[in-house]
This record gives structure tokens, C-alpha cells and sequence, in this order.
């Protein structure tokens, strides 16, 4: 059976709203103050990048937890190209995955980061409908 979100996404006056999450958590939403907003929130676009590095993060963090692996700090890097022509889209996104650690285990955790971008990862999915994404993982062995 599937499943149905229902956020509510109030105006709150200029170019300012919040937005609640199925999790009970709101969040502000606005654009920058050279584009006519207060520069108070988030930018929708740039919401839509951290989903995709939250989403695929969660996945990972729970493959290193299962396969009990080492690692330091774990961070993801999301780097997009918007069209210039309205609507402006992301086109291209480069995804990279970044670990820090003295015992890293290289193998496993790119298994990890392919589970969660060929499998797992739903936001990924819904990504590659409209951008062209490169994947990288990057090991920082201390």
C-alpha cells in the first residue's frame, strides 16, 4: 500500500512561509533579499539538494551502522548547475561522498553509496527524471 504525505505550506507575509514536515518540524522558506524576499529561509531549489544528500546520507549512515564500519566524518557534497531559461531547473547535479577515517573500509563503503543511489534512495530516483547526476566518493584516509 502506498503511502501519503500531506504538508501545509503557509504564507507569512513578503516572500515568507513555513512549511510543516510529517515529522511534526517546520521550516521557513524564502528567497534572497536581492530577489525581493528577507533571506529568512530556506531557497526551495536549494531544499530540494539537501533532500536528495539527506536522503541518500540516511541510507549510507544506516549501511555503515549494519555493517558496523569505521568511519570519522561522513559528509556529502552536492553541487548543481540551474538553466538559465524559466523554469529554472537543475539540469546536471554532482553528488560526492566524502569519508574520513584511519580504518576505512574503501570497498564497503562505495557498496554503501551504490545501494543507496541504484536502490535505496527514492529522492535519487526522482532526480534522475530531469538531471544528469555524477557520482563520486572520495576516501580521506587519516
Amino acid at each position: 500500500m502506498s503511502t501519503t504525505n500531506h504538508i501545509s505550506t503557509k504564507w507569512l507575509g513578503n516572500m515568507s512561509f513555513e512549511s510543516n514536515n510529517p515529522s511534526g518540524h517546520s521550516l521557513r522558506i524564502d528567497i534572497a533579499k536581492e530577489d525581493g524576499g528577507d533571506g529568512s529561509g530556506f531557497r526551495p531549489k536549494a531544499l530540494m539538494l539537501s533532500s536528495l544528500a539527506g536522503c541518500s546520507g540516511l541510507d549510507v549512515a544506516a549501511l555503515i551502522k549494519k555493517m558496523k564500519l569505521e568511519v570519522d566524518e561522513f559528509q556529502i557534497e552536492t553541487i548543481a548547475n540551474l538553466t538559465d531559461e524559466h523554469p529554472k531547473f537543475y539540469d546536471k547535479v554532482v553528488i560526492e561522498y566524502h569519508f574520513h577515517g584511519a580504518n576505512l573500509a574503501e570497498k564497503k563503503l562505495q557498496r554503501a553509496v551504490d545501494l543507496s543511489i541504484e536502490k535505496y534512495c527514492g529522492v535519487m530516483e526522482m532526480f534522475r527524471q530531469f538531471a544528469e547526476l555524477e557520482i563520486k566518493t572520495v576516501f580521506h584516509k587519516k
